[in-house]
């Protein structure tokens, strides 16, 4: 018989999002893997015996559109869907849509794992994947804005969550980067050519590479963090106006940041120095934000010593302090000049992807999964614990080594004698940067053991469970 009570027609819509979180820990192992194949290959050239579709060149986009589309994009999903409904007190709109959101990032991620080992791609970083691949994620983006826009729409309370804001410009701005960077005239079912061509093609792809960084690997990860470290710690975030003024601030600066990838080139010298001004002032914003979060735990800093989730949550946010103020420096052309082409730029990369992506989607993970199967918590705590501290030092020794790598780098490469003559020849920065290049695997094996420790205890929490109806409450976890 059918219930017509309120709280069961208002029930969370939360199968979507298990299917995502559980997902998000598999391609996180996927992608990380074949990042560590990849490290292991620059120390090891001959690492896979010249097998063409295992080549560096080819598994480094796989690698690169693994961990963050497939894993990124997973964990993205199901905190979105998580935090919209029970921000807003109820569930999610077309949730048959969810599904289909669910199941059509699946399709675009194994196409990305078939297509990127053949060599069909188009050459552009982080926008590899060719013009059907990229219709299909057009349609998954479009279902996926509807699903969260509707849920907002049909909220059951006023006010809009700051979470929720940044979950938003985030989809929006992902969608407008896709559209317009994947513009391609196809000459095949798995070739095109891109519409524009020269300094506009790599204008406008710096304009999407750097915004999927800066909407799609910081706004939406931003959004997490407003919800999984308040709610964590127990604690209304810090300052409420201030992430008011973070959002609009972060949101307006980061769209014009782009050119600094492309210092020293064709682009105007206008458009270089516009996008290096408005790298220095993102470093206002991207400070504010890290601030506002990890002051939410004033008056319970003790927690730190006893949960290892807010571990992870509240030290992702100290690796994005560090990379928003690194990555305004680097944009400098003084000091550009120096980094630019080095391995201090892998540094700084990982740095953000690693110590801020990668930990505040562990921790959210480890919050956000528990609930989902009505538990107490994860099924070991101390394996949380071990995991956090694998990896940070996986991340300390791999981005120490290659800011090492990169400045020596940059250092040997610009010495020269009296007369003009280069000090060093390119084959011995080669030779001199190998020690760290297995500093870096190493660090890499550390991070990706700490995702294998993960999976172990996703596991051994969820199997067998029965999932829970959730229902809207005002203490909804």
């Amino acid at each position: 018989m059918r219930s017509n009570t309120p709280a069961a027609a208002a029930a969370y819509e939360d199968g979507p999002i298990r299917a995502f979180a559980l997902m998000a820990v598999v391609w996180g192992i996927v992608g990380m893997l074949v990042g560590v194949v990849s490290a292991a290959q620059l120390a090891f050239p001959d690492l896979t015996a010249g097998i063409p579709w295992l080549s560096y060149g080819r598994l480094r986009p796989l690698h690169t559109n693994a961990v963050i589309f497939a894993f990124g994009g997973c964990v993205l999903f199901a905190t979105s869907y998580h935090v919209v409904q029970r921000t807003g007190l109820t569930r999610l709109f077309l949730p048959k849509l969810a599904w289909f959101t669910f199941w059509g990032w699946q399709l675009v991620i194994l196409l990305a794992a078939v297509t990127l080992p053949l060599g069909i791609t188009q050459g552009k970083e982080y926008a590899e994947l060719e013009w059907p691949i990229d219709l299909l994620i057009a349609v998954v983006w479009v279902a996926y804005a509807v699903v969260f826009f509707g849920t907002v729409g049909i909220r059951k309370v006023k006010h809009i969550y700051v979470a929720n804001w940044f979950f938003g410009a985030f989809i929006i701005a992902v969608a407008l980067l896709h559209i317009v960077n994947s513009a391609a005239v196809p000459v095949g079912l798995w070739k095109s050519y891109s519409a524009y061509a020269g300094v506009q093609d790599a204008m406008v792809q710096w304009w999407y590479g750097h915004n999927a960084v800066g909407f799609f690997l910081t706004a939406g990860f931003l959004g997490i963090m407003y919800y999984y470290i308040p709610k964590q710690a127990e604690r209304p975030v810090y300052s409420y106006r201030l992430s008011i003024v973070h959002f609009w601030a972060l949101i307006f600066t980061y769209m014009w940041a782009g050119p600094h990838h492309l210092h020293y080139t064709a682009l105007p010298d206008w458009a270089q120095s516009l996008g290096m001004v408005f790298s220095l002032v993102l470093l206002a914003p991207s400070w504010g934000g890290m601030i506002n979060g990890i002051m939410t735990l004033s008056g319970a800093w003790h927690k730190l010593r006893d949960d290892p989730v807010l571990k992870f949550l509240i030290v992702s946010l100290s690796f994005y302090g560090m990379s928003t103020f690194e990555g305004p420096m680097m944009s400098i052309k003084t000091v550009n000049a120096l980094s630019h082409y080095t391995d201090w730029t892998i540094g700084h990369v990982h740095s953000g992807a690693l110590g801020w992506v990668g930990l505040v989607s562990m921790g959210a993970l480890y919050a956000m999964i528990p609930r989902l199967w009505g538990l107490p918590g994860m099924h070991s705590k101390r394996a949380i614990e071990l995991h956090f501290w694998i990896a940070t030092l996986g991340i300390v020794l791999y981005i120490a080594a290659m800011w090492i790598a990169g400045v020596m780098q940059g250092l040997m490469w610009r010495a020269t004698h009296a007369d003009g003559t280069l000090v060093y020849s390119f084959v011995e920065s080669v030779k001199a940067t190998y020690p760290y290049y297995l500093i870096r695997l190493l660090g890499g094996l550390l991070y990706l053991g700490g995702m294998g420790v993960m999976a172990w205890n996703v596991w051994m929490t969820v199997r067998g469970r029965q999932a829970p109806v959730m229902v809207p409450k005002l203490a909804a976890a």
